[in-house]
Order: C-alpha cells, then sequence, then structure tokens
C-alpha cells in the first residue's frame, strides 16, 4: 500500500529466515501448513531468489489441494501483505489515536475484512487494549474508553451480489464514554 515503505515482499520471502517466515504464515495467514511452506521457500531460494508472484503460487501449487488452493494462496499472500504494510500495527495505532481524539459521545466506526484486523477492533472496543482484560478499580468498576453501540453488522446478500469484495466486511461502531 506504501511505495515508500522500506520493506517489500520480495525481501520478506527472500530474506526472512525459516522461524520468522512460519510465524509469519502461522498468524498472519492462518495457515496450519505454515512450516511446509516456508521450507519451500527456503529450499527454493536457495537456488535461486523468488522474483515474481507467479514463482510463488507455481512453487506452492503442488501442496494445496486443488479444490482449495485459491484460498490458501490468497492466506499466503495476506501474510506476506499484512507484514510488509504492517496492517495491524496501523489499525492498532489508530485505534489507540481514536481514544485521545475523540470527545466524550464521539463515534468510531471500523469495517475488518479478515479475522486478524476484527479481533483486534473487537478487543480494544470491549476491553480498551488488544491483550487481557480492562483495568479495573477498587470496586471492580472497568475503566472503559469505549462503549459498543449496536450488534455486529454484516453485509447484505443484495450488497455481496453487488459487490463481492463486501463478502467478508464486519462493521463495528463504539461511542467514547
Amino acid at each position: 500500500m506504501n511505495p515508500l515503505s522500506a520493506l517489500s515482499a520480495r525481501e520478506v520471502v527472500n530474506q526472512y529466515i525459516f522461524e520468522d517466515l512460519v510465524q509469519l504464515f502461522k498468524v498472519y495467514g492462518e495457515l496450519r501448513m505454515a512450516k511446509k511452506i516456508a521450507s519451500l521457500i527456503v529450499s527454493k531460494r536457495e537456488a535461486a531468489a523468488l522474483e515474481t508472484t507467479q514463482e510463488l503460487v507455481d512453487l506452492l501449487k503442488p501442496i494445496f489441494p486443488k479444490n482449495a488452493f485459491n484460498k490458501l494462496i490468497a492466506q499466503v499472500f495476506q501474510a506476506i501483505r499484512i507484514e510488509v504494510n504492517a496492517e495491524l500495527d496501523v489499525i492498532k495505532s489508530l485505534l489507540e489515536q481514536s481514544v485521545d481524539v475523540l470527545n466524550q459521545g464521539g463515534r468510531i466506526v471500523c469495517i475488518s475484512y479478515h479475522s486478524l484486523e476484527d479481533r483486534l477492533v473487537k478487543l480494544f472496543i470491549r476491553e480498551g487494549k488488544f491483550e487481557g482484560m480492562a483495568a479495573s478499580d477498587l470496586y471492580g468498576n472497568r475503566h472503559l474508553p469505549f462503549k459498543k453501540v449496536g450488534k455486529l453488522s454484516l453485509p447484505s446478500a443484495e450488497e455481496i451480489k453487488e459487490n463481492n469484495r463486501a463478502r467478508s466486511g464486519k462493521l463495528r461502531i463504539a461511542e467514547r464514554v
């Protein structure tokens, strides 16, 4: 997303060590076969660097079941994209800054497109942080920066028909307390 970024997808694929690739595919791609993917990449690049996305697709095609290939390869590219763009760090930063920027009664509206993003948004709205429970006072009153407004909103069948990319969107709204 940022052409001026210091990190490129080429660098991730060709320079990350095996353990970092495994972690990347496991966490950001939510792939069960992260070790196998990382192993293939490391083995391939010993002979020659991976230069194109097609080379990566061709390398991984044999290990993915045909009926799930598109989904799995999309998860591989998702993991690389999230790493290169530091997407989860950006979301965390936005949410943390919203506490300081919004006045009482101000609202934040977030649309997330995959479970990693949605988990961060949901936890921050519910707990005011990304891990663990919100702090509470001596009497057990929790100090939360936001309260949830309404329910999770998902796209309608009509909206998905008009825009297929909307199918995974989840909209959450919170109000600054």
